[in-house]
């Protein structure tokens, strides 16, 4: 199942979209029984950049958050457990409070917000989530006050600027078209570069699974011209700055960078941590093209690469 990438590519994004205004920490362990939460936020006082630039999320991102993204709609026991989670976080506030001799005020705990696909209209009732129409949009319900607790419906958001940066963790045809506005933003926007960057690694992540389902297969293929017009341009202004700097060396040091980050990326996925061993392998695949080198990581099993690829071996060969 490819559910581990897209929770990975949701905490990378989170990470990358809010660290401009604050401190953020992915997989963060807490006390007690051995659990994670995916992405805690800490606002700063002075931000780098305006949060209202990121809609709904630099909204969320006033506050403390607990943030715990799902590829697929949210499930009433996984709910609890993200419940849980955040009392965990109360009480280690509290327990720093209490040994500082001071109290922690409730506006200052930090916030759960569940993002979800869907969620049903008895789930909700079940938990006694609501809007708050006044001062949200459609799509998020807050339970009870004292819960400091909210569920976001990515698929009910309406189609506007400020629920962008939510949309495109949605799925099928609701992140396709949030894809496609964030193509469409201008080129200075602060968080468009990174965001896509993030996309087109997913995609390459993808691309080298064998058991992946049909929505990601068509996610592939949305973001494939995207891919190919990136690494289009990137050559291009490669080639403009090589003739205007005459630093030919500067160019093919950039693209290797770039290729080295997609052999890494696709090994770890396969693989796992990457050892001294695959370490070793990462340069002669880079000198591959890229869907013979896509296909190989993925056709090929540990000791074949290494077989194949190993300096070692090449040497002796």
């Amino acid at each position: 199942m490819t559910r581990f990438i897209h929770d990975q590519f949701a905490k990378q994004y989170l990470k990358e979209l809010l660290t401009p205004l604050g401190k953020v920490e992915t997989s963060l362990d807490i006390a007690g029984e051995v659990r994670q939460i995916d992405v805690f936020f800490a606002p700063k006082a002075e931000p780098d950049v305006e949060p209202t630039t990121l809609g709904i999320l630099g909204k969320i991102a006033a506050k403390p958050a607990v943030l715990e993204p799902f590829r697929s709609p949210v499930q009433t026991g996984e709910i609890r457990s993200c419940l849980g989670k955040l009392f965990d976080v109360h009480a280690e506030y509290e327990r720093v409070a209490a040994r500082d001799n001071s109290r922690i005020a409730e506006a200052d705990l930090p916030q759960l917000w569940i993002l979800s696909p869907t969620v049903s209209d008895t789930m909700l009732a079940g938990f006694g989530a609501i809007p708050e129409p006044e001062n949200w949009v459609n799509g998020v319900y807050f339970l009870s006050p004292s819960l400091k607790a909210a569920i976001i419906a990515i698929h009910q958001l309406p189609r506007t600027p400020e629920t962008l940066w939510l949309r495109v963790l949605g799925k099928g045809n609701v992140q396709k078209q949030a894809i496609a506005e964030l193509r469409e933003l201008p080129s200075d926007n602060f968080f468009r570069l990174s965001a896509l960057e993030l996309l087109y690694n997913l995609r390459t992540i993808l691309e080298i699974r064998q058991d992946i389902d049909r929505e990601d297969r068509e996610l592939i293929m949305e973001l494939s011209p995207l891919y190919l017009q990136r690494l289009e341009d990137a050559t291009q202004r490669g080639i403009q700055q090589g003739i205007q700097e005459g630093i030919q060396e500067g160019i093919q040091e950039g693209i290797q960078r770039s290729q080295r980050l997609i052999v890494e990326s696709m090994l770890q996925v396969k693989f796992g941590e990457i050892d001294e061993e695959l370490a070793q392998i990462i340069e002669p695949l880079i000198k591959l093209e890229s869907l013979d080198r896509a296909r190989l990581i993925r056709q090929l099993e540990r000791p074949e690469l290494l077989a194949r690829f190993a300096p070692k071996n090449q040497t002796e060969s």
